[in-house]
């Protein structure tokens, strides 16, 4: 069956994972302890980042949980601050995270509408930062829809911004291929019925993403030539 909508995850997928969250992370933990390098090396394994190897494990919650999973993960570490202010923390850091991407945007999307394919985006990130990574990469009006934890469909690995796309742009869910580098991806595809794709953009191997995927690829740039054949 034809595609006729592509949804992209974002982080790991639209731009390379480790080059954009490993930044994010230094940063963010060692903010929310005041630049102490031990305290943060501690907090930061609660969360699945090695401070000192600078790396995420691959089961951190940063890969595919929201905002505010990462703080429920972060508050025993941190008793002296609200959830709430967490996730505000989380949020601000987020969106001035550098992104580094997976392959050049513009003109990947650009062939994409031309060939008359709806675009979408759906990521656990909140909204906001969402758009402020999109903006700053200059691809924000290339997409039909864009879609966080908090934009009222609910977060993956639920179907329910998935479903909120296709809906959108009036494509049956069996014509939209979902793109993502996380398991949490893959199965929001499978349960909104789409096409799954997994990338090698994030930290999961094929090993992780073949049996939800319909097809693995090394990068989205190679989605081209998939949709081609």
């Amino acid at each position: 069956m034809p595609i006729d909508a592509l949804l992209f995850d974002k982080d790991g997928t639209l731009f390379d994972f480790a080059a954009t969250w490993e930044a994010f992370a230094r940063a963010f933990l060692l903010r929310i302890t005041q630049n102490d390098l031990d305290r943060a090396t501690v907090v930061g394994r609660t969360i699945g980042f090695g401070m000192i190897e600078n790396r995420f494990s691959p089961d951190s919650i940063v890969i595919a949980g929201t905002p505010s999973e990462i703080a429920d993960a972060l508050m025993p570490s941190l008793p002296e601050m609200e959830h709430a202010a967490i996730v505000d923390l989380i949020n601000e850091e987020a969106a001035r995270a550098p992104q580094a991407e997976a392959v050049p945007l513009i003109p990947f999307l650009d062939g994409l509408r031309q060939r008359g394919i709806k675009l979408g985006v759906a990521t656990n990130d909140a909204e906001s930062p969402a758009l402020a990574h999109l903006g700053a990469a200059g691809i924000e009006d290339r997409f039909d829809f864009i879609a966080g934890f908090d934009s009222g469909h609910g977060a993956k690995p639920g179907p329910g911004q998935l479903l909120a796309f296709a809906a959108h742009v009036g494509v049956d869910p069996s014509r939209v291929a979902m793109v993502g580098d996380s398991t949490h991806d893959l199965k929001a595809g499978r349960a909104a019925g789409m096409v799954t794709i997994g990338v090698l953009t994030g930290l999961a191997g094929p090993e992780d993403l073949s049996p939800l995927a319909d097809v693995v690829l090394p990068d989205i740039g190679h989605i081209p030539g998939w949709l081609a054949a």
